[in-house]
């Protein structure tokens, strides 16, 4: 069992066995957050669904108001009369047949891939590759269209998109340590009001079950679900 630091003594015992509002715990996050880098901020949402059924199957897309704090690498693979929209739009690499022998080759260093559905068919054989890693586009996430300019300008202003996993529960990092607690507050709101906005109607009952806030390596902090319950 891995040794606990003094730092993680220290923040483990500023943490209370309690519940607490989201502005509570933003800023409590930031108090006992002691890496050297700037951590991400992340929230686990514990739903009551059964992700088997689709019926209650809950994926959904969230721009967060003050952005991820992450420099988001977007790759379009896009047609030549896309490539000049994409580039002014903010896309980190712009193109189609390169791109696509590159990632059959392995390389997959972007953190999103947005597309035309012209060009989905030649994606197909590569969802081995893309699929495990998140980055296979999607036209539900609004990473498949012909507006590619919208599509590229939304992800680098902080659009993430999240889908609830195998245990029920949603994780999503919602911004970094070294912003202001109102921004995180801001920004694990903006992704709480939209989880509630997707309850699906087969939930019955209370829907959120436990919201945690954590940064890296930190310990994590309830935030009362009691508000957010419908």
């Amino acid at each position: 069992m891995a040794k606990i630091t003094k730092k993680q003594k220290e923040a483990q015992s500023k943490v209370e066995l309690k519940a607490y509002t989201l502005s509570e715990a933003s800023a409590l996050i930031k108090e006992i957050t002691s890496v050297k880098f700037d951590a991400s901020v992340d929230l686990a949402v514990r739903l009551n669904v059964d992700p088997k059924k689709a019926n209650q199957m809950v994926r959904g897309v969230v721009t967060l108001p003050h952005g991820t704090g992450k420099d988001v690498k977007v790759l379009a693979l896009v047609t030549p009369d896309k490539e000049a929209e994409a580039k002014e739009a903010g896309a980190d690499y712009v193109g189609l047949d390169e791109y696509l022998a590159k990632i059959k080759g392995g390389w997959t260093d972007v953190d999103v891939i947005v597309t035309m559905p012209s060009v989905m068919g030649k994606l197909g054989p590569l969802g081995r590759v893309l699929g495990p890693r998140g980055l296979m586009p999607n036209p539900k996430t609004g990473t498949v269209t012909m507006d590619v300019a919208k599509a590229v300008s939304e992800v680098k202003a902080g659009k993430i998109d999240f889908k609830v996993d195998k245990t029920g529960i949603v994780h999503a990092a919602i911004g970094k340590a070294s912003f202001g607690a109102e921004k995180i507050t801001g920004n694990a709101q903006e992704l709480l009001t939209t989880l509630v906005k997707l309850k699906p109607q087969a939930s019955k009952g209370v829907y959120i079950k436990s919201i945690f806030m954590s940064s890296t390596m930190s310990p994590s902090v309830e935030i009362d679900s009691k508000r957010f319950a419908e």
